[in-house]
């Protein structure tokens, strides 16, 4: 088909300046092109229509980046998303293609973290499992009240967990690359700064919107079409905010700890699949 720019082995701010390069399309040209590509196939036009929202990926790969995967994982999973969006468009629909490209690139994104299951690995026990679900929120509580400062004593008391827990969880929270640090030290301007901020308007947000609720549907339908020893599992160790270990379960149930991490296994494949299945037949 086509490809959207390669992400190697090069520098993230390195990347961040190449797509820099490819100027952000009007909404006639866009149309233009969008067009030509729709009733002609022409692959030129999609390259175009591609490069030119490549900058919109890394914005909303952002948003993931807390979730232990590395940065350009994700904006490479983006961007294959963008991709879908490109090929499926329909010109004559009335909005912008990346108002629409914003559900494919978020659905991609999504369905990798999912996949891989990150949340799982970045821990090991229950304190860990704990972190990671609460520390962006303790640290924004303990911000607001020491007007923006961090206070790691503070955070670490908070969760009850020591302080170098904190520093090791924060260290793998960061992955490759903060978007939030300066490109030059001491002139405030980071490397998130450098890309276009459009505030989005009523029908972006109506469609970010939608797009959380057919995902959030999506995600229930699956897990409701496990078995009830799955569904507990999964609800006991994936998406509650205390999650059991896997010998609280197995005590619960009275089975061995590998037979509960078998059964989670199976769980995440069966889930893993319905979304790829699902995502994959959503209509253009």
């Amino acid at each position: 088909m086509y490809t959207a720019l390669p992400i190697t082995t090069d520098s993230f701010s390195r990347y961040i300046a190449e797509i820099r390069s490819f100027p952000v399309l009007d909404e006639h040209e866009e149309h233009r092109l969008a067009v030509r590509l729709h009733e002609d196939h022409d692959l030129e036009a999609a390259q175009t229509l591609i490069t030119s929202n490549l900058r919109f990926v890394v914005k909303v790969a952002s948003e993931y980046r807390n979730y232990g995967l590395k940065m350009l994982d994700l904006i490479q999973e983006g961007n294959i998303g963008l991709m879908l969006a490109v090929k499926k468009f329909n010109p004559y629909r009335g909005f912008r293609l990346i108002t629409y490209a914003v559900w494919w690139i978020r659905a991609q994104i999504q369905s990798f973290v999912i996949s891989t299951w990150s949340l799982l690995k970045i821990g090991t026990t229950q304190a860990q499992r704990k972190l990671f679900f609460k520390l962006k929120q303790a640290r924004n509580a303990i911000r607001s009240l020491t007007g923006g400062d961090d206070d790691l004593p503070a955070t670490a008391l908070s969760l009850d967990v020591s302080e170098s827990d904190v520093e090791e969880m924060e260290l793998r929270m960061m992955g490759e690359v903060s978007l939030d640090d300066e490109l030059v030290v001491g002139e405030g301007t980071t490397l998130l700064d450098t890309l276009v901020d459009e505030s989005p308007n009523q029908e972006t947000r109506l469609s970010d919107m939608q797009e959380q609720q057919v995902l959030n549907a999506t995600i229930s339908e699956a897990v409701s079409r496990l078995g009830e020893k799955e569904q507990f599992i999964v609800k006991e160790r994936i998406t509650a905010d205390e999650p059991m270990t896997l010998q609280e379960i197995a005590d619960y149930f009275s089975i061995s700890r590998e037979r509960v991490r078998q059964i989670e296994e199976n769980a995440l494949r069966k889930i893993k699949g319905y979304l790829t299945s699902n995502m994959t037949c959503q209509p253009a």
